[in-house]
């Protein structure tokens, strides 16, 4: 078990006040991790929960991410771990009856795929030359069951999630080659949890039912229910700790089989 052990390791969650980020960096910390939130409003009462310092940076302005890894250095002098957790989609860049494809504006396409690709290629590039000069590290980017399998509506979440899986496994080979071996970047793509974003989509606000489309997924996800944010902290404590010491490049399924089922 001793594999698995965070001990002494400075871990960077992006995004790490959400209701993934928030679950996974509460799981770091009882592995025995010291983590830092990175986001644009940092929530303390959500900090003070999960045991997390908290610094506010915009993952989509390098300046501001790199004057949080100067920080972050000083205080810490190395980053063993990068997770980024920051990502999202609108509904004005989801297609919709009222919202056909022709007409989805092109600001909400590009925020979409800016946070969910460039977001965590900056945070990459700011913390994975930490890694570099280290020649250790561990990097596992958040990407999505709909960059498995393009959802219907979700136009460019699906795409951003999947650009995200390519940019995964290229930058694992980079930094293999380049740098080290032992800087080892990874993803998981999680099913369908309620959150924020998605809830009411799911679960009719009224009636606590589900919706249409939150049943089409109970049906089409074998173990036959939501997932729980802490679902993934097995899977992330595996990834980003000694007991993944030779897995690279790859996009691992945390969604209660959906993945798997052909809906037949």
């Amino acid at each position: 078990m001793s594999l698995f052990d965070l001990s002494g390791k400075i871990a960077v969650v992006t995004g790490g006040t959400g209701v993934l980020g928030s679950a996974i960096s509460r799981g770091l910390v009882n592995g025995g991790a010291t983590v830092i939130s990175l986001s644009r409003h940092p929530k303390s009462e959500v900090l003070d929960s999960i045991g997390a310092q908290g610094i506010a940076a915009d993952v989509l302005d390098k300046q501001s991410l790199q004057a949080a890894v100067d920080r972050i250095l000083n205080r810490h002098g190395m980053i063993d771990i990068l997770i980024n957790a920051a990502g999202g989609n609108l509904p004005q860049a989801t297609v919709t009856p009222e919202n056909d494809f022709f007409g989805v504006p092109a600001d909400a396409l590009q925020w979409v795929f800016n946070l969910n690709v460039m977001g965590s290629i900056y945070a990459c590039q700011v913390m994975g030359k930490v890694m570099a000069a280290q020649r250790r590290g561990v990097i596992l980017n958040m990407s999505s069951m709909a960059s498995l399998q393009p959802l219907t509506r979700v136009l460019t979440y699906s795409a951003a999630k999947a650009a995200l899986n390519n940019f995964t496994q290229w930058l694992a080979v980079h930094m293999a080659q380049e740098y080290s071996p032992d800087i080892r970047v990874n993803a998981i793509a999680p099913g369908f949890y309620l959150g924020e974003q998605n809830r009411y989509l799911l679960i009719d606000k009224e009636s606590g039912d589900l919706t249409s489309r939150g049943r089409q997924i109970i049906d089409h996800t074998p173990m036959g229910r939501f997932g729980d944010p802490e679902d993934l902290v097995g899977t992330v404590v595996w990834l980003v700790s000694d007991a993944s010491k030779f897995v690279t490049g790859i996009v691992v399924p945390v969604d209660g089989g959906f993945s798997a089922f052909s809906g037949v």
